[in-house]
């Protein structure tokens, strides 16, 4: 009889482990507290983050600085009243680029006008990168009336310092006059011959063209703002003060030389005043040089300022006189009119600049003009109106 065949049959499975009613109660209880603890914890972070955000609106509403908050893309996610009264309402969603593209640079490192305008509100521009990356914060604070008050503050200066020239005012016009009056009346002799005629009108027209500059630049100190405002290169300035200068340095022996540093630079401003300032103080080294001295003329980029100095080898200036050089009417040269240095410092006080002077008697003189660099000016302007991270 054929062997029985063994049986393959898989032994039964065991029976799952079972939780008794107690455990299962307990279970419940430990995930309901734990529920509990969370739904509360949960509840009290949303009223903090509730206070926190009422918090927030009411400290936005209430600067009065505008604030424009960027994301990542540069797109405008929050403004606050302040910002939507200078820029305009529906801004959520905007590019910031297309914003600030409307806005205007000035003279002020960081500072533009909200438009072309020159009577469009004046703004200061900050941005700040969030620090988790993901966005900006530009800062806009109305800097209008600062700008009016300031203008108003330098014009009183000024007024003020004419009150206390009146004196010295009458005494410089009064001279020139008396001069001309008298060569005037030699006219009205019969006996004067047409050489001495002519030799006489020469001398009257002389004093009133220098009436008529003094005139002039009692003006031009008077008024001392800028005509206007416009972007030129700094070199090219250069090139026209050395084309004008250099033949009055040659009539006189004396060498000019210039060197510009400052290729493809540009600065912002009002040129005819500008270069009427450096014209000044190169005709004051020229004047102030004897034969066979030099005057130099260098301009080069020293941060963010351009810094042009005129240097000559001539006689110097007593400490004494330095101090009062930039005093009006005071003058060291028989035919000046003692404004034109008091001008030039107006003019670059007035482009946010400034002049200052080094000189040793015997030695010669350097007189510094500084003025803030419209590419350096342009570029922090940009990255405020940008808000590129």
């Amino acid at each position: 009889m054929p062997a029985e065949t063994p049986s393959c049959e898989a032994p039964a499975a065991a029976a799952p482990q079972r939780l008794d009613a107690a455990q299962l109660a307990e279970a419940f209880a430990l995930f309901s507290r734990a529920s509990e603890e969370l739904s509360t914890a949960y509840n009290a972070l949303q009223g903090q983050v509730s206070q926190l955000t009422e918090r927030l609106s009411v400290l936005m509403g209430a600067l009065p600085a505008g604030v424009v908050v960027l994301d990542q893309g540069g797109h405008i996610v929050q403004v606050n009243r302040a910002a939507e009264g200078l820029l305009g309402a529906a801004l959520d969603g905007r590019d910031w680029n297309a914003v600030a593209g409307t806005f205007a640079a000035t003279a002020t490192p960081g500072e533009v006008t909200l438009g072309p305008d020159p009577a469009a509100r004046r703004v200061s521009l900050s941005d700040t990168a969030l620090e988790s990356g993901e966005g900006r914060i530009v800062l806009l604070h109305d800097v209008t009336d600062t700008h009016r008050m300031r203008l108003q503050a330098e014009r009183n200066e000024r007024l003020a310092a004419m009150g206390e020239m009146v004196a010295g005012l009458a005494h410089q016009l009064r001279t020139p006059l008396a001069a001309a009056l008298l060569y005037t009346g030699n006219l009205k002799q019969p006996d004067l011959g047409a050489a001495d005629r002519v030799r006489v009108a020469d001398r009257a027209i002389e004093r009133m063209r220098y009436l008529e500059r003094l005139i002039r630049d009692m003006l031009l100190f008077a008024r001392g703002d800028s005509l206007g405002r416009e972007r030129f290169g700094i070199c090219e300035l250069v090139a026209e003060l050395v084309h004008t200068l250099e033949p009055l340095a040659r009539a006189r022996q004396i060498a000019f030389d210039s060197d510009c540093a400052c290729a493809d630079l540009t600065l912002l401003g009002d040129r005819k005043a500008l270069g009427g300032s450096l014209t000044n103080l190169l005709e004051n080294a020229i004047q102030a040089t004897d034969a066979a001295g030099t005057v130099t003329l260098s301009v080069a980029q020293e941060a963010d300022l351009v810094v042009f100095r005129v240097a000559d080898s001539g006689r110097g200036i007593e400490a004494a006189q330095q101090a009062r050089l930039f005093e009006p009417f005071f003058t060291t040269r028989a035919e000046g009119t003692g404004l034109g240095l008091a001008i030039a410092r107006g003019v670059a006080r007035g482009h946010g600049g400034d002049i200052a002077l080094e000189s040793t008697p015997g030695k010669g003189s350097v007189f510094i003009l500084s003025l803030p660099l419209a590419a350096a000016a342009a570029e922090r302007a940009g990255d405020a109106l940008k808000g590129t991270t």
